[in-house]
């Protein structure tokens, strides 16, 4: 076994597993050869892109063999902070760097190792950690059956609900998601006893406000429902009567543009408003960019249907986050929190404000941001983010998450999981661990179910998309991985988010295609696992908050607990295509197991693409 010099990872090297509060002291230790003659080691810290300070270690023992050295050290600031070590020996100066293995060794150059630093005032809320949230596409869930006024005549209104989605493009070769299967907020109202049976605690939406396509990322108005989903009155009473079923509401903020077809641009001159578009005196006109008004201006990656908007302007900054902008408005009416959309193209001070805003108006409601990679160490709009400092958002879309289950579900790598999950939990303060948005599937991407299929969507047109589907024997394959998949979800540390539909299992490649209308009559195969996961959520306190431990990753297994104070779940997850006997490390003998897991002689019996959960009994012999 190669020396290890350094292992950010091991209590006995940093004190402090993971991030840490400015001001936090940090005990680093380094472990060196006592033949190399060392006498000075330092620790070399640097902010993002600053300079270097070298921070000299003391000499603390020795085996004979091998030294340790360490220093307490703390980060006085939040931010985003590297780190690497160097010493002095007789034949000149050392560094240790990180290797791809994530351990440290003697190099003269490599990866250094990040600490996230946030602030020590840092709080998200409680009232989600160790919910379940469910998101909702509002036109494809349930129709209330319930008349709507003021409904564009323009719309393709689906004759029935049993149809399927429409995938081809228009005359001119573009497509446009121009039909509606009007579910609305009144049939989201109906279906709480069912979501509420299924352990949800939380309800994600995509847009609901008005906008002249079927998943509104093109805003018409800000203040208003959009018809086809009902009134402004309509969903202040689907939040009270879901507040009744204890069931928060997330809305999703697309405040990075507008739709062109809105009363802020008004291209189509559908409405009465002066837009941007129609004159540069518009009181709209500074919330855009033109580079040769009207004809030419910036748009959302190049669609001039949404044009985007500058939210560095103050009056656009007060309409969304100001006392009476959208972002109070909407959490009055009883929405509990938002998610913002592409929430990297947003610049640092508009997250701030949108967070002042929102914090205000409700101390305990969510911000959940759009980032498809590690939010942590981010690098957009030309300069390193600040997401998690503790001033912008509390949580983001789990991408990653989602990357490495759905990695070890198709290629049964236990080791690449395990570091992937790691170097999460590593990298983001606990308080946004607890409140992390795990889904295995959204609007943006395939079916968790069709890719567990083993159908690949990449570079294949809408045609050969809208007939790809499973057979029998890949359904069957695709239920036992997800089901195993879910396992997961709903232990990592996080909110496990589901996808709607995906409890019956739903099918489906790309957009249009995993928008389908939710089928109500068919049998919901994972809804019961949904439901007892659920269950053992709310049961064990570690879940919401314990510390991730991973146990082992290795030969297609993995195997970690959530731990805390007085509870312990430990998840062993066995990919191979044949069973297994996982036997108890000694300090895991005392777990029982929990929905027919059963412990002989110390080792747990683990089918083959299944999962088993595993709980530990508190100090008083009671069953935790």
């Amino acid at each position: 076994m190669a020396f290890v010099a350094y292992n950010s990872r091991d209590l006995r090297h940093k004190s402090v597993f993971g991030s840490s509060a400015s001001g936090e002291k940090i005990w680093f230790c380094v472990l060196m050869p006592r033949d190399m003659g060392v006498s000075a080691v330092y620790l070399v810290t640097s902010k993002d892109g600053g300079e270097n300070n070298w921070i000299r270690l003391d000499w603390k023992s020795t085996d004979g063999i091998t030294e340790w050295w360490g220093v307490e050290y703390s980060f006085g600031e939040s931010g985003l902070f590297f780190y690497h070590f160097e010493f002095d020996a007789p034949y000149g100066r050392g560094k240790i760097f990180l290797n791809s293995a994530g351990m440290g060794e003697f190099s003269d150059s490599g990866r250094r190792w990040q600490q996230t630093v946030y602030s020590p005032d840092f709080k998200t809320p409680d009232k989600f950690k160790g919910g379940v949230m469910y998101q909702i596409f509002p036109d494809r869930f349930y129709y209330s059956g319930k008349s709507k006024k003021n409904v564009p005549s323009d719309r393709k209104i689906h004759k029935s609900w049993s149809d399927g989605v429409k995938w081809q493009c228009g005359s001119d070769g573009k497509y446009r998601n121009d039909d509606y299967f009007c579910g609305d907020l009144n049939g989201i109202k109906e279906k709480l006893d069912y979501l509420k049976d299924m352990g949800v605690t939380c309800l994600y939406l995509n847009p609901i406000f008005e906008a002249h396509s079927n998943h509104r990322y093109n805003t018409a108005d800000y203040m208003k429902i959009d018809p086809l989903l009902g009134t402004n009155p309509d969903f202040v009473s689907l939040c009270k009567e879901a507040e009744k079923h204890g069931i928060s509401i997330i809305l999703d903020g697309v405040f990075s543009h507008t739709g062109d077809d809105s009363i802020y641009f008004n291209k189509e001159n559908r409405y009465d408003s002066v837009g941007a578009y129609n004159s540069q005196s518009s009181v709209y006109y500074p919330w855009y960019t033109f580079e040769h008004w009207n004809d030419k201006y910036k748009s959302w990656w190049g669609f001039t249907t949404l044009p985007e908007t500058n939210e560095t302007d103050e009056s656009y900054c007060e309409f969304i986050t100001g006392k009476n902008g959208v972002v109070r408005n909407w959490l009055r009416a009883g929405a509990s929190g938002f998610r913002l959309d592409v929430a990297d193209e947003l610049p640092d001070s508009f997250i701030e404000k949108i967070r002042s805003a929102l914090k205000a108006e409700k101390p305990d409601a969510l911000l959940i941001g759009e980032v498809w990679e590690d939010a942590s160490n981010k690098f957009s709009m030309g300069t390193r983010r600040r997401y998690l400092a503790g001033n912008e958002l509390d949580s983001v879309m789990n991408y990653p998450f989602r990357d490495a289950v759905i990695s070890f579900m198709l290629d049964s790598i236990a080791e690449n999981f395990n570091e992937k999950i790691l170097t999460v939990v590593e990298n983001y303060p606990p308080q946004t661990l607890d409140v992390l948005m795990n889904s295995l599937g959204t609007h943006d991407t395939e079916r968790i179910f069709s890719v567990l299929g083993g159908i690949n969507a990449e570079n294949r047109d809408r045609e050969w998309q809208s007939t790809a589907c499973l057979d029998e024997k890949q359904r069957e394959s695709a239920l036992r991985k997800l089901k195993c998949a879910a396992v997961l979800q709903f232990t990592l540390p996080g909110i496990p988010c589901v996808y709607y539909g995906d409890e019956i299992p739903l099918e489906g490649c790309k957009d249009p295609f995993n928008r389908s209308a939710f089928k109500w009559k068919k049998n919901k195969l994972l809804y019961n696992t949904y439901k007892k996961l659920a269950e053992i959520r709310r049961e064990h306190e570690s879940l919401a908050r314990g510390k991730f431990v991973s146990i082992s990753a290795m030969l297609g297994c993995v195997a970690y607990a959530r731990e805390c104070e007085n509870d312990s779940v430990m998840v062993i997850c066995n990919m191979n295509p044949h069973d297994i006997n996982y036997y108890l490390p000694p300090e895991r003998q005392s777990y029982t197991g929990l929905s027919g897991a059963e412990i002989i002689n110390n080792s747990v019996a683990v089918r083959a693409e299944s999962a088993v959960i595993l709980s530990r009994k508190s100090g008083n012999g009671k069953k935790t």
